[in-house]
């Protein structure tokens, strides 16, 4: 069971792709864990990457699918994985595509976890997080019990940039021009499921699991 997960950012899809993980018993493959682990090992495909990361480039769609390759090759990716963060772009999802056709290979299913941009704006908006000790809240669902004061080291909360609301609209902005479009090309090859995403967290586990069998 290969799956790619999709969704804007703050969708709730990199919570789900853990979650059904754990449930069939496959790797959350995230990009951004595989660079970090190939150049902490320092292979080469690692060394490869970092000498575009020294330099405040990305790292070009074919190495970035060497990498993620060379991952679902290992014997735990034997009965499938989840994908998270990749691809983001069509050109990265005709590398992916063709690169796995190669092997004999292909993506069984593409998960949009699909929630309305107004919905994500609120969501992220309500964030809060403790930059002394790293715990996270929310103003709604998961609340400090003193407003604006951390739970745990007693320090203030405050709204990180990422999760202004300026900001929020601009990765928004990004995403539908770059990431959209994904939507389209894994309708076309009838392997996306679309989820809603406004819902609570187990429930949309459930419609997803629902869709998996």
């Amino acid at each position: 069971m290969k799956i790619i997960m999709l969704g804007a950012p703050g969708a709730g899809k990199g919570t789900q792709a853990k979650m059904i993980a754990d449930k069939y018993a496959v790797p959350h493959v995230s990009t951004g864990d595989i660079f970090r682990a190939n150049i902490k090992e320092g292979t080469e495909l690692g060394k490869e990457a970092k000498t575009y990361m020294d330099k405040g480039l990305l790292v070009p769609d074919e190495l970035t699918v060497k990498i993620l390759l060379d991952r679902v090759a290992k014997e735990d990716c034997a009965n499938g994985y989840v994908l998270d963060g990749f691809p983001r772009t069509i050109p990265q999802a005709e590398v992916l595509d063709k690169a796995l056709t190669e092997l004999g290979d292909k993506i069984d299913y593409a998960i949009n976890v699909d929630v309305p941009d107004e919905n994500i704006v609120k969501r992220m908006g309500g964030r809060r997080a403790c930059l002394a000790c790293g715990a996270t809240y929310h103003i709604e669902h998961i609340p400090p019990k003193t407003e604006g004061i951390c739970d745990r080291c007693g320090k203030e909360l405050i709204l990180r940039d990422d999760d202004k609301p300026e900001t929020v609209m601009n990765r928004l902005q990004v995403y539908h021009d770059q990431t959209q479009p994904l939507i389209d090309f894994y309708n076309a090859k009838g392997v996306l499921k679309e989820v809603d995403g406004t819902v609570d967290m187990k429930d949309v586990f459930n419609a997803i699991v629902a869709i998996l069998g």
